[in-house]
């Protein structure tokens, strides 16, 4: 395992976001994120249209970072079985043998989550919360690194379950991923005119940063990271005044506080330094509260988003010196 400075650390972020955007073209706030989320060991919900690359962004992630990658396409007549797996019987040997489900990867892509039904969502509860599952009784480690990211369509909702709030606050961030600029687009045409297509991820000659073990080494550099209790002051005053704010009818709970600090520590590693700015905090405040909030009824109704209250509030909270 190697032993990581602050300087290498900081270049091996910026390796993998260079290595990313030879698959896929723009999104850099986005890419800063996935990569914060990878590092604090948190599932991401991305919400984009079809065609985006949502898929490709994972299948890429999982290709630099040199861990296991499996994708299941939700759809209403999955089971819980076809996730976490079961087990059959062996005519050869008389037992019952298990038989695991793809969720016993690194990174899981959970496709159009929300097209499956809440019995089989749930299903990755437990994954998500404990990294174990639970096959007829027996509790099956996932390993020491498990993520999971889900994608949803937002426009379209007909054949559709609405994640249940148990589960979506499970998620470390919601990311939004939108349509690329107009030089962005042209750059992801020339790739293909060179010989890219997205269901052959070999052909976007990507690089293998790292491995496992240096994601875990990374990991393990986070206890030198300086959290100052006026950072850690600033942060449950921002997750506390969702409480009760006008407009908003359930703010977050103190998972959103452990989120952000976990997501801050990150940020300030991926800057190469050692200590967490109010900086740190405000850049992620949108990605790690947005889906923790629950907006009153006649504030959607006049197109309000969640997003647009997190601002309010960060302009409101003083920022620690």
């Amino acid at each position: 395992m190697n032993n990581y400075n602050l300087t290498e650390i900081a270049r091996v972020f910026q390796d993998i976001h260079q290595e990313l955007d030879k698959a896929v073209k723009g999104q850099n706030e986005l890419i800063d994120h996935l990569i914060i989320a990878i590092f604090s060991e948190g599932h991401v919900l991305i919400e984009g249209i079809p065609g985006l690359g949502k898929t490709l962004l994972v299948n890429a992630l999982a290709n630099i970072m040199g861990v296991n990658y499996k994708r299941i396409q939700f759809t209403p007549d999955l089971m819980p079985s076809d996730i976490i797996g079961t087990t059959i019987f062996d005519g050869a040997t008389s037992q019952f043998q298990v038989k695991k489900g793809p969720v016993f990867t690194n990174l899981l892509l959970a496709d159009e989550i929300n097209r499956a039904p809440a019995k089989t969502q749930s299903a990755l509860l437990q994954a998500m919360q404990e990294r174990k599952v639970n096959i007829d009784g027996v509790d099956y480690s996932l390993g020491d690194f498990f993520i999971c990211f889900a994608t949803q369509n937002p426009i379209e909702m007909e054949g559709t379950y609405p994640l249940p709030e148990a589960q979506t606050d499970r998620f470390l961030m919601k990311l939004f991923i939108d349509y690329p600029t107009l030089e962005e687009e042209q750059e992801i045409i020339k790739a293909y005119r060179g010989g890219f297509t997205a269901d052959r991820i070999q052909t976007a000659n990507l690089r293998q940063i790292i491995g496992l073990e240096d994601i875990l080494a990374i990991k393990e550099y986070l206890k030198r990271i300086t959290v100052d209790d006026q950072i850690i002051d600033y942060i449950t005053r921002i997750v506390a005044a969702t409480r009760g704010y006008n407009g908003i009818e359930t703010g977050a709970s103190p998972r959103g506080s452990i989120a952000l600090f976990l997501a801050a520590r990150i940020r300030a590693l991926f800057n190469g330094r050692d200590f967490v700015t109010p900086d740190d905090v405000k850049d992620l405040v949108l990605p790690v509260l947005r889906h923790r909030i629950i907006l009153e009824p006649e504030v959607e109704i006049e197109g309000e988003k969640a997003d647009d209250y997190l601002i309010q509030i960060v302009e409101q909270i003083e920022v620690p010196r």
